[in-house]
């Protein structure tokens, strides 16, 4: 028997390895992955077609990660069932492979609506894989017109990877506003333009009505003919093996603070995972890079018999487009202040004497102690917040919180 399996190979995956080899540095590790790839860090898909990395630098961990860790990698296996009662997986080829402790990180996949038309389009492409990535490098060039459905980070992140590779890209969606689970109106506002002056041309408060093989019909009756189409509406959560062991889930895999589902001896973490959120005082999908890492990491530990708990999770997001940078983290709940200078955006959300949320546009420097507030939850009512709203810095605290602070960064 394999003393754990887990099923992935991304960041909660990874986090996994690292997890249990904290404590078990020998058990038996297999990790099985419907992609053939090494790991590699998916956020970098958008930046492998711009030119800004390749594929030796997309990788999450070291050559030798599967080596040193002793990982035994089954590397383009798909996992169909999960019997929780033998204690065993099955793939797609037949292999049955017995475990002590599993994992489950199996993520989300594209969802693509019911669309009229859309199996006319012959060249049509997700954006979610590297694989995704490399095949839609293989279909453009300097003459593609390219629609995408959606104006999601997905979508837009897409837009950037091929933006000068193509002769236009055109985006639609159903929002009346771009990224809209990200930013509030006045920075999408401030996104959009900058996005338009890079030559994107956007369709919002409309959708797709039909499809021809190069062409859409919008809601509006607006023709947009296009050579390539990408279609990047959102994402759904691959929860569908541990729903079939009978795990709790609603829309993820229900997990507790340890992120352990409601089955024996098996464990949850990242994208298809349901977790504590902080700022909203309840269980939701956090489909973040840094989160899945840390569920991992807190599975594998609890997994080879090390207690550990993950519960100061919140939403967050930091990423450039076009080089141009956001961060924004918690919940958009409360009071808020709002400064705008330039391209400069910057907005906090507090309510009951914390800080629930922000949003930052362009300076993002010391973002991460309005993030460090939330966290910690820290009552603003201790703090200088005035000054804090204005120039975030360690003399708004205390003197004995910083020199805590200062003493952490030392260490």
């Amino acid at each position: 028997m394999s003393e754990y399996v887990i099923i992935g190979n991304s960041a909660a995956a990874i986090g996994t390895v690292e997890g249990i080899r904290r404590k078990d540095k020998d058990g038996e590790i297999v990790l099985i992955s419907n992609e053939p790839h090494f790991t590699y860090s998916r956020p970098l898909i958008s930046y492998l077609l711009w030119g800004k990395t390749d594929l030796q630098r997309m990788k999450y961990r070291s050559d030798d990660f599967y080596d040193k860790n002793k990982v035994t990698a089954l590397l383009g296996e798909t996992v169909v069932k999960i019997d929780k009662n033998e204690k065993t997986v099955k793939t797609q080829s037949g292999k049955v492979i017995n475990y002590n402790k599993l994992m489950v990180a199996t993520g989300s996949r594209p969802f693509v609506p019911p669309m009229k038309g859309l199996e006319k389009v012959k060249n049509k492409f997700s954006f979610m894989t590297l694989d995704d990535a490399l095949s839609l490098e293989k279909a453009i060039d300097k003459s593609s017109r390219v629609l995408i459905i959606g104006a999601g980070l997905i979508g837009l992140k897409c837009a950037e990877g091929i933006f000068d590779k193509v002769a236009s890209i055109s985006v639609v969606d159903l929002a009346d506003r771009i990224l809209p689970s990200i930013l509030d109106e006045n920075a999408s506002g401030i996104m959009q333009e900058y996005l338009e002056k890079k030559g994107i041309t956007f369709y919002l408060n409309n959708s797709a009505k039909e499809f021809e093989e190069s062409s859409a019909v919008l809601n509006d009756s607006t023709k947009i003919d296009f050579d390539i189409l990408v279609v990047a509406v959102g994402v759904r959560p691959n929860t569908e093996l541990l729903k079939e062991a009978g795990a709790e889930v609603d829309r993820g895999v229900i997990i507790d603070e340890k992120c352990a589902t409601s089955l024996d001896d098996i464990y949850c973490a990242g994208d298809c995972s349901q977790g504590f959120d902080l700022t909203q005082n309840d269980k939701r999908i956090l489909a973040l890079l840094p989160n899945a890492y840390m569920q991992g990491n807190c599975a594998g530990k609890n997994m080879a018999g090390e207690a550990a708990e993950y519960n100061v999770c919140i939403h967050m997001n930091a990423m450039g487009m076009f080089g141009y940078h956001i961060v924004s983290a918690g919940s958009y709940d409360g009071e808020s202040y709002t400064v705008r200078d330039g391209e400069n955006y910057k907005r906090l959300f507090y309510k009951d004497n914390v800080l629930k949320g922000f949003i930052i546009m362009g300076d993002i420097r010391r973002a991460g102690i309005y993030t460090d507030l939330i966290r910690k939850q820290t009552p603003l009512s201790e703090i200088d917040f005035e000054l804090i709203k204005e120039k975030p810095q360690l003399l708004a605290f205390s003197k004995s919180a910083r020199e805590n602070k200062l003493a952490k960064i030392e260490r």
